[in-house]
């Protein structure tokens, strides 16, 4: 870990707040070690609850303070009026770690300064939950301890993974940020296929979040490949094969996906230009 691991937190939204949680019920940061700016009263008050120092403003932040890294889980849309209230503390050392979608590295060097260190975050939605994922790049400045200290803090909210080049992240939000509404469809559209086999809709419902949830739990913790829990499930000949033959046919289900990821990377790209 980092020999200076206090961290400002800069919006304690929904996926603020859910990281905060996770930093100090891992014990990855102590509530003395966190500082958050929050402007809205009812959410800093959320904040406070926990034991962490919080404050309306950047500039009441106290005039000493020197943190590792000031992680801004602001709204993309008014990322440009948020940076240079950390000015100060970029000059400092601290490192900017971003999590808003689309907001590139260059833009907050822009702000900031070429040689600020900066980090930015593509995380995905269950990491409300702890199960998200947590997708890091850096520029050149960012220094190995100062990664490693921000990574450990991802990992509270789920599993991490490290780029190299910041282009791939428009492919990592098109699989892993926006992924999480592909799986919630596939919930939906496994209820109404249910409902249409006769099942009242409270047990589709059921069978189709329960089924959809194991599953995914079971592939990650067997640490067996897909294709070949789907082999051990299927029976030469009987029901799951009938409905393989439906989804695989032509690989229709592959081209489909591929097709969807492909849409949400190129949106991606150009958001952000």
């Amino acid at each position: 870990m980092s020999a200076n691991n206090k961290v400002v937190l800069a919006g304690c939204g929904n996926m603020g707040f859910a990281m905060l949680q996770g930093w100090l019920s891992s014990k990855v940061l102590a509530a003395a070690d966190a500082f958050v700016v929050e402007p809205n009263e009812g959410l800093r008050d959320r904040a406070a609850a926990l034991g962490v120092t919080t404050v309306a403003d950047a500039g009441d932040l106290p005039d000493d303070l020197a943190p590792a890294v000031v992680i801004l889980a602001v709204k993309p849309q008014v990322m440009d009026a948020v940076l240079p209230a950390y000015a100060g503390l970029a000059g400092k050392g601290a490192a900017i770690v971003s999590v808003a979608a689309g907001i590139r590295i260059a833009r907050i060097e822009k702000a900031l300064g070429e040689k600020t260190p900066v980090i930015r975050v593509m995380p995905n939605t269950p990491a409300a939950v702890g199960a998200g994922m947590m997708v890091i790049c850096a520029n050149a400045h960012v220094g190995d301890a100062t990664m490693a200290f921000t990574r450990q803090l991802m990992a509270a909210s789920g599993e991490t993974a490290v780029i190299d080049d910041e282009d791939l992240m428009d492919a990592v939000t098109a699989v892993s940020g926006s992924g999480p509404a592909y799986l919630f469809h596939m919930i939906e559209a496994l209820t109404e296929a249910a409902k249409a086999a006769g099942l009242p809709d409270d047990i589709a419902g059921l069978l189709a979040g329960q089924t959809i949830y194991g599953a995914a739990v079971y592939a990650k913790q067997s640490g067996v490949a897909p294709g070949t829990l789907r082999e051990q499930v299927t029976s030469p000949n009987g029901t799951t094969a009938a409905a393989l033959s439906v989804l695989m046919g032509d690989d229709r289900l592959t081209k489909l996906m591929t097709e969807a990821v492909e849409a949400s990377r190129a949106r991606s790209v150009e958001l952000g230009k």
